[in-house]
């Protein structure tokens, strides 16, 4: 390329060498057709020719700060400048400071945090935890659920991506609750609740509870579908789970941090897990990090035995001055509580009405900027829209200017948790131009 490169030749050249040079995750790749993207802003992201997006998807549903929030990159920059890296064995000024504001919110009975690269390595390290401080092996988690690409992890995961890597040992599933699409035959969520706690224990009951180190579950299930726990099956897994000693583990890697317009999205419950695993919104996923946070009586498990866990780069110091940014900076600008107020006045109401006029649209449910659409084919039998509809509407929303996050027969409405009301709006009227346009 020269000086006088045009931005479409930029990005001529940048889907060039992805093509040529980059091997992606959970695809084909033949059929890859990525959309280059060279900068953002807040809510905004663009290619090198300047067409400009609003990123409805969030990335992965964890840039919930925002593009480039001047605060992290300050937080990164001022790190970079005192030192790089460092190793976990050392102490290290800003990886305390994490710590501390990150069980800030968390709150009591919390008060340890074992840093980790990610997602699926706080997953895979907090059933290890779990093994190792209840003696017992066997892992209970939700078929409707995603947990990461590590070797536990995955196979923790109930998706179809857990079927051609299932080679960790001890893992069962069970059926959470859905009431759309109920496997219990139920007709309000009272007995959704109820018939998928006494389905839950029922496979405690003939796995036989003594086996059974933990039941890690994501606190609102996401890349699944965005599954609200209808009222009081949360407490019912936390009676569940103390009746029988078993750990608790809430996966928060997609719903922490201002995804539902709360810190962490059990405190929107009022149950409290053993354990909590987080990533994405700890820092809206500007270096990567992830870790799980650990009560009293989990972390004294290894006073005297050592953990058998660590990572290079736990608590890197980069990945710990963008925490501390984006912790100071969400409190200070309020960045929960717009999640909170948009999703309450603006994203849902919004969503319903869209949902109202395009009978496509199944069902609608989500809390704070944690939103889902089902679409279906037939509102009757809630046949779900196959994947050429969906790709259809993907297609639509991003030549109309927004970046939609798509899974199987759903469009999750995903902004970062500072999107404005007027970007909402906006969104709105793009998502009912599109399906308009469809005729869905």
């Amino acid at each position: 390329m020269t000086d006088d490169s045009t931005g479409d030749d930029l990005d001529a050249l940048a889907y060039e060498l992805d093509r040529a040079h980059v091997f992606h995750s959970w695809s084909a790749q033949a059929s890859l057709h990525p959309m280059v993207i060279a900068g953002g802003a807040g809510s905004t992201v663009w290619d090198h020719a300047g067409n400009r997006y609003l990123d409805f998807s969030s990335q992965l549903v964890n840039t919930n700060i925002g593009h480039q929030h001047p605060a992290v990159v300050a937080g990164i920059t001022r790190q970079a400048e005192l030192l790089t890296t460092v190793a976990p064995v050392h102490a290290n000024l800003t990886r305390g400071r994490a710590a501390e504001r990150i069980l800030d919110r968390a709150g009591e009975p919390f008060s340890k945090v074992f840093f980790t690269n990610g997602g699926a390595d706080a997953n895979e390290n907090a059933i290890r935890m779990a093994r190792l401080h209840t003696g017992h092996d066997k892992v209970l988690s939700m078929y409707r659920s995603y947990h990461g690409n590590t070797g536990a992890a995955v196979v923790a995961t109930g998706d179809w991506r857990r079927i051609p890597n299932e080679y960790a040992r001890a893992h069962v599933h069970f059926f959470g609750p859905y009431l759309y699409r109920s496997d219990f035959w139920a007709q309000t969520p009272e007995q959704e609740s109820e018939r998928a706690l006494r389905h839950l224990a029922r496979v405690v009951e003939a796995e036989g509870p003594q086996s059974i180190a933990a039941i890690l579950i994501e606190t609102i299930p996401g890349t699944a579908g965005v599954l609200v726990p209808p009222p009081g099956y949360l407490d019912g897994v936390r009676e569940l789970a103390t009746r029988h000693g078993i750990v608790l583990i809430f996966d928060e890697v997609m719903a922490g941090f201002g995804r539902t317009g709360e810190w962490f999205a059990f405190q929107g419950f009022g149950v409290v897990p053993d354990l909590v695993t987080f990533a994405k919104g700890v820092n809206s996923g500007y270096v990567p990090a992830g870790g799980v946070v650990i009560p009293p009586q989990i972390a004294a498990s290894f006073d005297e035995r050592v953990f058998p866990g660590g990572l290079t780069y736990s608590g890197h110091p980069l990945a710990m001055g963008s925490i501390v940014a984006a912790l100071d900076a969400m409190s200070e600008e309020g960045i929960v509580e717009n999640a909170a107020e948009i999703g309450r006045s603006v994203l849902g109401p919004g969503l319903e009405e869209l949902a109202s006029r395009h009978p496509s649209i199944g069902e609608v449910r989500g809390v704070g900027v944690f939103w889902a659409l089902e679409f279906v084919s037939d509102a009757a039998t809630r046949e779900p829209l196959p994947a050429a509809g969906i790709g259809a509407i993907k297609t639509a929303l991003i030549e109309r200017g927004l970046l939609p996050f798509t899974a199987d027969n759903r469009v999750h409405v995903v902004p970062p948790c500072i999107v404005t009301p007027d970007e909402v709006r906006t969104a709105l009227a793009i998502y009912d131009e599109a399906l308009t346009a469809l005729d869905l």
